[in-house]
Parts: structure tokens; sequence; C-alpha cells
């Protein structure tokens, strides 16, 4: 049986799944097209594509860069979450998680979108996510901030605050170079004329670049809503989607053996480790080994045991981090490396995405992006700089907007496309000696000072009630 049709599932908890899924696919439909005007500002402004011919070709380029993105950046999202919650799979606490974190990010989506102002997605999911956590830190018997991942969350931060100064920097330093190799008289540094699209060559560029910043767009954005629909599978059918059933007996071997060598290493150092915290992650593989040793399939596992695997894989994994962060393993730089490796395959089995998943966030991402793109464009085109956007600067912008995007994707960092986009084309401005217009400046910034606090607030009383209301 497919395992979003589980039969253990109430009429209530059915209704719940697909509710929660409507959600999470509408917030990929909003991201679509709150974020992905971005990509298409350039082409549409500068009449090198029509605007019903440049949205489709970037939900194209959106719905392949899905696809082909992997999963880091989603597993990145998830380990935001207080351990607790990731685990808290078929619970009210569980589902009060989802729906918050989902709610929170698309009320401040539309609301800046409705506004026209260029704010981030990938803020307003993080915000969401503290918010939650934080809220969950304040139920009795926690700690206020206890069980945030602040290594990761500071991470996730910083990568946030960099790509925009980043694009701002690179994008108008391209932008000079432009200049110097091919004159200020090219046709590249001309605006667009109305209804008249640029040469071949240059509408060839902006058509590439378009398509590359909407690959890159949908390989690290579309991964934020691979995360949330993992969330809610794993909480409402955690029988189903607690761990890869798709599985191999080969890949649950490997996940065996990563159980072995982390133990080996441990061994080998537990005269540093401690005799009490060695013991605690001992314990937790000796769990992981019972349920898996001697399994075919992830199907031969009780349908009720299956969650509990999973909870024994990311306890252990987190002990063995708490471990190594406090430096009680005193690994080499060999050790380290290949203890990584070993945390990489005992996840495999929990860090996964169907392929349906990914099929039903591309599509979802990709119509979004074919609607409500105007008020963006305008923006983007007319309202940052003091002067209207070229061919050169748009082109500039994009390619280290696309460039940017699609490193973070491959090293799992989450970033904004449109801080990095609206960034780029503000240094290209600035580069250019025609300055920006402080009251779109100060209205872009506004909004991502204003992002973070505001998602945490709404998710947390979000939170707060749901609990509250689930139980």
């Amino acid at each position: 049986m497919n395992p979003l049709f589980d039969h253990g599932l109430s009429t209530g908890s059915a209704l719940l799944l697909f509710v929660c899924l409507a959600i999470a696919l509408g917030f990929e439909f909003v991201n679509g097209f709150h974020d992905t005007a971005n990509a298409v500002a350039t082409v549409i402004y500068t009449h090198a594509l029509k605007p019903t011919v440049a949205v489709v070709v970037s939900a194209f380029f959106n719905f392949a860069g899905v696809l082909i993105g992997g999963i880091s950046v989603a597993m990145g999202i998830i380990k935001l979450l207080p351990l607790d919650l990731v685990v808290a799979g078929g619970s009210g606490i569980g589902i009060a998680t989802v729906l918050s974190l989902l709610l929170s990010a698309i009320l401040w989506n539309l609301g800046t979108w409705y506004l026209g102002i260029p704010a981030s997605s990938s803020h307003t999911l993080i915000g969401s996510i503290i918010g939650v956590g934080l809220a969950n830190s304040m139920r009795a018997g926690h700690v206020f901030g206890q069980g945030i991942n602040l290594t990761k969350v500071a991470e996730t931060m910083l990568s946030l605050v960099i790509s925009p100064l980043f694009g701002f920097l690179a994008a108008g330093l391209l932008l000079l170079l432009v200049k110097r190799l091919f004159g200020r008289s090219h046709a590249m540094h001309e605006p667009p004329v109305q209804d008249v699209p640029p040469p071949p060559l240059i509408r060839a560029m902006l058509i590439a670049t378009c398509s590359g910043v909407s690959l890159a767009h949908g390989s690290n954005d579309g991964q934020k809503g691979v995360g949330l629909v993992m969330l809610i599978l794993i909480g409402i059918v955690p029988a189903g989607f607690a761990l890869d059933a798709g599985a191999t007996q080969a890949e649950i071997q490997r996940t065996l053996r990563a159980v072995d060598s982390i133990e080996q290493t441990i061994e080998r150092h537990s005269d540093r480790a401690g005799s009490a915290d060695a013991t605690v992650v001992r314990t937790q593989f000796l769990g992981v080994r019972q349920h898996l040793a001697g399994r075919g399939r992830i199907a031969e596992i009780p349908r009720t045991e299956r969650f509990a695997v999973r909870q024994e894989i990311l306890t252990a994994d987190k002990s063995l981090e708490a471990l190594v962060k406090r430096g009680g393993l005193g690994l080499s730089s060999s050790e380290a490396r290949a203890l990584a490796s070993d945390r990489k395959a005992l996840r495999r089995l929990t860090d996964y995405a169907p392929s349906w998943v990914l099929l039903a966030i591309a599509l979802s991402l990709g119509i979004g992006t074919m609607v409500g793109w105007r008020r963006i464009v305008v923006t983007v085109g007319e309202k940052i700089g003091k002067a209207h956007l070229t061919y050169a600067q748009g082109a500039c912008a994009e390619l280290i907007a696309a460039s940017t995007i699609g490193i973070a994707s491959a090293t799992g960092l989450p970033v904004s496309t449109t801080h990095v986009l609206s960034s780029g084309i503000a240094g290209t401005m600035v580069a250019k000696g025609a300055g920006v217009q402080h009251t779109t400046v100060r209205n872009i910034v506004i909004a991502w000072v204003l992002t973070l606090p505001v998602t945490m607030l709404l998710a947390g009383v979000l939170f707060t009630l749901m609990r509250l209301a689930f139980g």
C-alpha cells in the first residue's frame, strides 16, 4: 500500500494530512509568484521576452531546479527545529509545529507581495522555525532557548546576511569589468526602449541569465518546500514516512556498518569521551542495530516500530554531535572526516524525500511562477535605482545571483533569491554612478529587518494556540 494512504489513519487524521499538504503546496505556490518575479524581472523589463513567455520559461527551469537540486537544504531546514519536535511524529505537538510554520510563512509572504516589497521566503521560513522552537522551549519542563540548534541557526543566518552583501559587491564589480571590456558606449549599457527587444546577442544573454536564476531558485527554495512536506508526512503518517521505504538491503547494511564504525571510533577514544557519555551513545546505537539487523527491506520492520527507529537514529546522532563538540573524542583531522562520512551514512534512512514529493513541489513552484509577477517586476526594474535598468546591469545581477544561489544549494545552505538579486541590482546602480532610490531600498531593508522578528512572533503565537487545540 502507498504509505500516503496508510490504512492506520483515522478519517480525521487523513483529512488533516491532506489539508496540511495543501497548505504546504500553497506555500510553495506563493513562493513561486513571490520570489520568482525577481528572476523574470530583467527579461520582462528589458523586453527580451514577453511576460507570458518569460514566466513559462522561468517556471520550467524552477521545476527542473527542484528535481535536480537534491535535498541537502531541505534537511538543513528540518535540523533547525529542536530535536523533540522533529521526533514528535503522530502527536498533537508535531501537528501544531507544522501548521504554525506554514501559516506564519504564507501570511508574511502574501503581505509583502501585496505591498510589492521584495521580501525573502527564506527569512520568512527560518524566522517561523525559530519562533516555534522558542515557543516550544517555554513549555513546562523546558529551559528557554533549549533544544534549538544554535550552530545551524547561526550558520544559516550567516549565509542569509553574507549572500546579499556578496551580491551587491560582486554584481557591481562585474559591471565595472564589463564596462572595461566592452566600453561605456556599448549597446549593453543602454536602457531598454519601449516595446523594442534588445539586440540578439544581448537578448540571448538575458534569457540565459534569467534561466540560470530560475534553475538556481528552484534548486534552493524548492528544497524548503520539500522539507516542510516531509515534516508533515513524518508527523502525521510516521509509520509510512519515518524511514525511507524504498531503501534497499545494501542501504540498510550501509547504515549498520556506519553504526559499527562510529562505535569503533568511540571505543578508540573512550578514555577521553568519558564513560557516561560513551555509554549513552552506545545504548542508543544498540536500539538501531536491534531494529535493523537482518532486515532486507524497511517493510520488514513492524509498522509500530519504524518511528522508534527514526527516533533512535536522530537521538544517537545528536548525542554523538554533542560529544564531538565538547571535544571529548580528540579526533585527528582524518578521523573527523571519517566520522562525518559515517554520520551521513547513518542518517541515510531518515534524510530522504520520495520522488513524488519532489514532483509535487516542483509543480507548485512552477505554476506559482506564472502568477502575480507584475508587482515586483516594476520594483526591480525601476524603483531600486535612480536610473532605468540597463541590459548589462540586469545580466550582471542575474549572473551573480544564479552563481551565489547555486553554490549555496550545493553546500546545503538556504539563501534568499530576492535579497541576492535586489542587492545585485543595487550594486550595479552604484557602480554605474546612478545611485539608488532610498525609499525603495529602505522598504526592502525594513522588510529584511522585520521578517525575522515578525515571523518568529507570529509562528510562536500560532504554535501556542495550536498546541492547545491539538493537545
